[in-house]
C-alpha cells in the first residue's frame, strides 16, 4: 500500500509538474525577453550527453552515487558557494541527469531575500541562470574528464529544461517531484530502460 501510495504521489506530480524532454537536441525553451539574471526561482534539469547513464544506480529505490555522480554533486554545491547570490532548494542527481531548483536573490545571502517570483529585481552584476548553469557544467566536466583521462570528451547536453516557479503550490509540486525521483526510476522516460516509450509532447507547467 505503502508503494502504490508513493506510485499515486509521483504520477500526480508528474502531471503537474509535466517534465518532458523530447530529444537531446531540443530546442531552448528559454522565455523571450525574460531577464533571467533577476531574482527567482527556478526547476532545472540537465542530462547527459545521449542520455548516457554515469552517475551511478538506484538501489533499492534510492540513488547510489559513483565517484562521478560525487563529483557532479559537490560542482552543484560548489555554485551556493561560488555565488553568493545563489542558494540551492531541492535537487537529486540520478544515473543521467540532474534536477534542482536554484534560487536567485536580490541580494547577498547575508542581506534582504527576494519573494518568490518577483519580476523586480535589477540585474546588476549577477550572473544569468543560463550562465550560472554553464559554470556548473564547465566544473563538473572538467574534474570528471581529469578523474576519467578523457580531456574534452563532452558530458551534458548543449541546452538544459528550465521552468520559473510562480507560485508556493507550483514550488510544493516541484519539491515532490525531486524527492520522489529515485523511488519511481522505473517509471521515468530518462530511464534507458524506458526509451522505447514515446514521449509525449510537451506541455507548459501548471503554475
Amino acid at each position: 500500500m505503502q508503494r502504490d501510495n508513493h506510485t499515486a504521489l509521483f504520477l500526480s506530480c508528474r502531471f503537474r509538474v509535466i517534465m518532458i524532454m523530447n530529444n537531446h537536441n531540443r530546442k531552448s525553451n528559454r522565455l523571450q525577453n525574460y531577464d533571467y539574471a533577476q531574482a527567482g526561482y527556478y526547476f532545472v534539469t540537465i542530462c547527459t550527453q545521449n542520455r548516457v547513464s554515469m552517475f551511478g544506480d538506484i538501489v533499492n529505490e534510492r540513488m547510489r552515487l559513483n565517484d562521478a555522480g560525487r563529483m557532479v554533486a559537490k560542482s552543484w554545491q560548489w555554485l551556493s558557494k561560488q555565488y553568493d547570490y545563489v542558494e540551492l532548494d531541492a535537487w537529486v542527481i540520478m544515473p543521467n541527469h540532474l534536477h534542482g531548483i536554484v534560487i536567485i536573490h536580490d541580494e547577498r545571502r547575508d542581506g534582504d531575500k527576494c519573494r518568490c517570483g518577483s519580476r523586480t529585481a535589477p540585474r546588476g552584476k549577477r550572473k544569468s541562470l543560463g550562465r550560472l548553469i554553464g559554470a556548473f557544467k564547465t566544473t563538473s566536466t572538467k574534474h570528471i574528464n581529469i578523474y576519467r583521462g578523457t580531456p574534452g570528451a563532452k558530458l551534458w547536453q548543449r541546452s538544459f529544461y528550465d521552468h520559473i516557479i510562480r507560485n508556493e503550490q507550483s514550488l510544493a509540486n516541484i519539491r515532490a517531484y525531486i524527492q520522489n525521483n529515485p523511488l519511481n526510476w522505473a517509471l521515468d522516460k530518462d530511464n534507458p530502460q524506458n526509451r522505447h516509450i514515446k514521449r509525449p509532447v510537451r506541455t507548459n507547467f501548471r503554475n
